[in-house]
């Protein structure tokens, strides 16, 4: 019995990992958005409230991924439900930008920012196939090590 526990907090901390790691990730990438835009409108002052909005989202689109959506944006290949879900997320984070007021509710710069995060789903995608690519091979490097020290025993 405890080892079953054991399996499941782990397992919920792991989640949790990659929950912090996207909340942290996507709320730089809207922070960088944001920082573009106000600078682009001769801004030089962030909201706070803005920015606390933005890691709420961000935390809260982290949960509905992984817990959810089965952590789509880390799948080994796309299909029609990880594009679902990412427009779906897109759709979210476009809302929440409008509502909120992160671009003063301009049309242009929310349609902007759609594309943009779009950009940003698909980057965050590749990055972790990369990443799993990398991984895998130096998994089968020590492997192999591993069997070649082995067999001369």
């Amino acid at each position: 019995m405890k080892n079953k526990a054991k399996e499941k907090l782990k397992r919920y901390l792991g989640w949790e990992v990659a929950i912090e790691y996207k909340a942290c990730l996507y709320f730089f990438c809207i922070m960088f958005f944001y920082c573009v835009y106000l600078l682009c409108n001769k801004t030089y002052l962030a909201h706070v409230v803005h920015m606390f909005e933005m890691i709420l989202t961000a935390y809260f689109m982290g949960y509905l991924q992984v817990y959810l959506f089965g952590n789509f944006d880390e799948a080994e290949n796309i299909s029609r439900r990880e594009v679902l879900y990412g427009i779906f997320c897109i759709c979210l984070y476009g809302g929440a930008s409008y509502v909120m007021g992160w671009f003063e509710r301009s049309p242009i710069a929310t349609l902007l920012f759609l594309i943009y995060m779009a950009l940003v789903y698909l980057c965050v995608y590749l990055c972790n196939k990369v990443k799993r690519m990398v991984d895998t091979e130096h998994l089968n490097q020590m492997l192999a090590e591993f069997k070649k020290g082995d067999s001369g025993t």
